[in-house]
């Protein structure tokens, strides 16, 4: 992998813990109008700008880009933003509350790493908002969320990382979301050297999060080549690269809107016959513990259903669920576009019962493994959309990377 460091904009130390949010593609409309409601100064007015102006008002426009421009300037001249001007990587730690630890470095990766498949994806992307975010980028001028990235664990990695943090960090709070946010400025030149050699070693990574963002900017970067612009800084995108190991997937269940003629005799016949086995109804929620089991509540019930058809320890859950239950039986062809179809990652089983009331059902499901993605992006395919949700979310905002 071809990293470097990078020169950014980033929150004065004390300004970093009311100025980073959670990426913009975690909120719901609702949801980030509140938080910027409560967070008036927070980066998530930048990255969702649409949140300045009325409901309904379409978030596509070219004021909503020119306002995030603003934002961003705005936060500069009252000191929330400081220019640091000398090439450096950054080591990013979060520590959740119940003890999980993950450190990354935060730098540029070369958009060629993604061009020629040594970054490797697993999802496919919808024009609309790579379109969106690459209108963001050219109008903020600025690479703005990163692009999460894992690679396959690395002794000497492991090593440099150990020893860069024994310093004092440079940021060190806990977000809005509970996580703790610690990170390590890595300026001196021997030391930036050695984590580029090091990855240099690293043949293949892996987008974790972050596929929009890692095409929009890609994007950016072929248009500025055919306009034939040398070395120039779109040549490489903002990104944080975490050992495989370190990462935690929880379960992306689905919620499905149920057709106005569901019958649940007819559809648990239907499972059956698609090859799963379905459990008598109970009211104890049901939270799956092994690949190939799906807990699934309807109309107030739930049931453990088991694939019974393949080999389940080769297949993954959502591609089943996917090509055997939501396509076939309830008419969800293209779950990325349609309507009927949400996903909900990281949630209790009452909170999925909540939002599937009695109008839905829902699929509690069983997480993908970090092996799993792995293996399908090293094959060249493509996962079901929403198969990940990796805990915790990256903070925002906490370099920006100007390109222009």
């Amino acid at each position: 992998m071809r990293v470097q460091p990078i020169t950014c904009l980033r929150p004065a130390p004390d300004r970093a813990a009311e100025f980073a949010s959670l990426p913009y593609d975690v909120f719901t409309d609702e949801e980030a109008r509140a938080y910027v409601a409560e967070h008036p100064t927070s980066f998530l007015a930048i990255d969702r700008p649409e949140t300045s102006f009325e409901p309904g008002h379409d978030p596509h426009a070219p004021e909503v880009y020119k306002r995030a421009q603003e934002i961003l300037r705005e936060r500069q001249l009252d000191g929330t933003l400081v220019r640091d001007e000398t090439p450096c990587m950054y080591l990013y730690e979060l520590t959740t509350a119940d003890g999980h630890r993950q450190t990354g470095v935060l730098c540029a990766i070369a958009a060629d790493d993604y061009l020629e498949g040594s970054l490797r994806k697993h999802e496919l992307t919808l024009a609309q908002k790579e379109a969106d975010r690459v209108k963001h980028i050219t109008t903020v001028r600025a690479q703005t969320g990163p692009v999460f990235v894992a690679y396959r664990d690395s002794v000497a990695m492991d090593v440099i990382v150990r020893a860069a943090k024994q310093s004092a960090p440079l940021y060190d709070f806990v977000a809005a979301d509970g996580v703790h946010q610690r990170v390590w400025r890595i300026a001196r030149e021997v030391a930036v050297d050695a984590i580029s050699v090091t990855f240099a070693t690293v043949e293949t990574a892996y987008i974790a999060d972050g596929h929009h963002r890692a095409a929009a900017a890609t994007a950016i970067c072929e248009a500025r080549r055919a306009e034939g612009r040398e070395n120039d800084p779109a040549e490489a995108f903002l990104a944080v690269l975490f050992p495989a190991s370190q990462l935690r997937i929880l379960p992306y269940d689905r919620i499905i809107e149920l057709p106005a003629d569901f019958d649940e005799d007819s559809f648990v016949r239907a499972l059956k016959d698609a090859g799963f086995a379905c459990a008598e109804p109970s009211d104890v929620p049901v939270v799956p513990q092994s690949k190939g089991t799906f807990g699934m509540y309807v109309q107030g019930t739930w049931r453990e259903v088991t694939w019974l058809g393949g080999d389940a320890a080769g297949e993954l859950d959502v591609a089943v669920l996917q090509e055997k239950v939501l396509a076939p039986l309830l008419g969800i062809a293209d779950p990325r576009t349609d309507e009927r179809a949400a996903f909900v990652g990281g949630v209790t089983a009452e909170e999925l019962e909540r939002r599937a009331g009695n109008h839905a059902v829902a699929f509690a499901m069983y997480p993908t493994s970090m092996d799993e993605l792995m293996a399908v992006a090293d094959a060249g395919g493509i996962m079901p959309p929403k198969s990940t949700w990796f805990d915790p979310k990256l903070q925002s905002g906490l370099a920006i990377r100007r390109i222009w």
